[in-house]
């Protein structure tokens, strides 16, 4: 047989040797359970929120200089606001959400997008957009899409402009955002268990009287718990602090000049800067 002919048979017998070999290595790979990053990776965020809090389970694509939305997120259509695994939400109390009531719990987020708004979909199921029965829906709310003046690559979701009972969950990507708001009822919640704490022996007169004096509520019932609290703590600058905003708040100049004085006093001895500027600020706006 001609040398040619061999060397021919033998690179030939050698392709498949190399072929099989690097199959071998790649089951051996897979078998081994090699990481790769996710395409897109998912992200769980809470946010204390109230007397309880929010937390939300989703995935992030990224736009990879696609056209968003209207395209690979088609306008008019159920989206599951995320890749990969259905998007979770879950309230750790009852909350109104654009102005409607939803109860405590864990619910899918799914979303119908158009240009202008967006159909924000809470619903009780747990097999996403692909097995989605609308009877399971438990809330429906529309808000308003804002245009940002850059892309936001990663989709997100965040939250914004957090206090005490409100708050938004932000969802940004491309160049649209939206904000849904939150809110929930927690002054009764509060006052109840005020109302309790103030039957038992360690009385917490300095959260209540900051508590009444923050919610505007019964200023006098405020400014007497403060005293009651300055008197157990007399070297409590931020005690006395509090107590002369109280009396300044209702009308009270002369007295509020006085105990902010006394908290300057206690603020120096305690190295403490802040509460001198505080209340140094206090008395020039009598």
């Amino acid at each position: 047989m001609k040398l040619w002919v061999v060397l021919k048979l033998y690179l030939h017998n050698m392709k498949h040797v190399f072929a099989l070999i690097f199959v071998l290595v790649a089951a051996q790979a897979m078998s081994q359970g090699i990481k790769m990053p996710a395409p897109s990776p998912g992200q769980t965020i809470k946010q204390d929120f109230s007397l309880s809090s929010i937390e939300v389970n989703y995935s992030r694509p990224v736009i990879k200089g696609r056209t968003i939305f209207g395209d690979v997120v088609p306008f008019g259509k159920l989206w599951r606001a995320g890749a990969n695994n259905p998007t979770k939400v879950t309230f750790g109390e009852d909350v109104k959400v654009a102005g409607k009531e939803l109860k405590a719990g864990s619910y899918q987020l799914m979303i119908i997008p158009t240009a202008k708004n967006w159909e924000i979909i809470f619903n009780k199921g747990t097999n996403g957009v692909f097995n989605y029965h609308s009877e399971e829906d438990v809330l429906k709310v529309s808000v308003p899409t804002s245009t940002l003046a850059s892309n936001v690559e990663s989709f997100t979701i965040q939250f914004g402009q957090v206090i005490a009972n409100k708050c938004d969950i932000q969802i940004l990507w491309e160049k649209t955002s939206v904000s849904i708001p939150v809110e929930t009822e927690i002054d009764a919640k509060i006052a109840a268990s005020i109302d309790k704490a103030m039957s038992i022996d360690t009385k917490p007169y300095f959260e209540s009287a900051s508590y009444y004096f923050e919610t505007g509520r019964d200023l006098k019932k405020a400014l007497e718990w403060a005293s009651k609290a300055a008197e157990s703590n007399p070297s409590a600058y931020w005690v006395m602090h509090l107590k002369a905003k109280i009396q300044a708040k209702l009308g009270d100049k002369v007295g509020a000049k006085a105990t902010a004085l006394k908290s300057i006093e206690l603020a120096k001895a305690g190295k403490n800067d802040d509460y001198v500027t505080l209340n140094q600020k206090l008395i020039d706006g009598l």
